[in-house]
């Protein structure tokens, strides 16, 4: 129970304690990481709050973290704002999320191309009968503008959200949003589907014609084949030492990876490891 306390305790709870912040669509998973973390070396304390991926890179801007949690790469102008304050931002990758479109159970809809999706977002495609459902309005649901998925997911559609899409707190809310609304679209890491029910996970295509995929194929996932693969990533300000070192050690362990599995992500393929091994965490 402490250790659950510990890693959802606020920002600055002790000056030993490690810092990490950010983003949504990570926070359950570094959560229980954590916990694991803790228990395994009494005496070590770690806290994990969420907020988005802005909210971690700015916390780590503003040298307020020492781990910033982003689904997102930093943009070039986070970059030379950290910079500008004598922040050295490092990226390590601790895992791979299948970002999923999610609908109601109900909804006979199972299967949609990239452009589709595209179209949906965007507000071209407004009926689920244009894509081979039922006659009824789409209900769009997304994250807000501080979050790592919204940017992400934004950048993937290649332009603006509909002025219609529903702005959600937080992954789970999305969930939720869609388990209660029958013509409900949203879109989420796949870590939050491990145990949901009431939704349908969409298979993808990345163009008319092409192979559908899963988000649930680690396989696909991992090589790109399903279009909405993207790693996991935390930033540090250069080389860290002490315990936070320790965390993101443990994070790329055996161990640390298999959490990331058990939580409903997936481990970092091999050429992640040698991008991290270049930013000074080689396993």
């Amino acid at each position: 129970v402490s250790a659950m306390m510990m890693a959802s305790a606020p920002v600055f709870a002790a000056s030993n304690t490690v810092i990490v912040k950010g983003s949504d669509t990570q926070v359950n998973v570094v959560q229980r990481l954590a916990e694991v973390f803790m228990e395994k070396y009494p005496g070590k304390k770690v806290s994990v709050t969420g907020g988005g991926s802005g909210t971690g890179v700015a916390a780590l801007i503003n040298n307020k973290c020492d781990i910033a949690n982003s689904s997102r790469s930093m943009k070039d102008k986070e970059i030379s704002q950290a910079m500008d304050r004598g922040i050295s931002p490092k990226r390590i990758l601790i895992g791979m999320d299948g970002l999923s479109v999610i609908v109601n159970e109900s909804n006979p809809v199972d299967e949609l191309t990239s452009a589709q999706i595209a179209d949906i977002y965007k507000g071209s495609i407004t009926n689920w009968s244009q894509v081979g459902g039922d006659d009824q309005p789409i209900t769009l649901y997304g994250r807000q503008p501080n979050s790592g998925t919204y940017v992400f997911f934004r950048d993937y559609i290649k332009g603006d959200y509909s002025s219609k899409m529903k702005e959600m707190n937080g992954t789970a809310q999305i969930v939720e949003a869609v388990k209660q609304d029958a013509s409900a679209i949203g879109y989420v890491g796949v870590g939050y589907l491990k145990e949901a029910t009431g939704v349908n996970i969409v298979n993808v295509a990345p163009r008319e014609g092409a192979e559908y995929s899963s988000p649930l194929d680690y396989e696909k996932v991992k090589t790109g084949e399903y279009p909405i693969s993207r790693p996991l990533n935390q930033y540090v300000n250069g080389t860290i030492s002490g315990d936070a070192r320790d965390f993101i050690l443990f994070e790329l362990s055996s161990e640390g990876q298999k959490i990331m599995e058990e939580e409903g992500f997936y481990r970092i393929p091999e050429d992640y490891k040698t991008i991290n091994a270049k930013n000074g965490f080689s396993m």
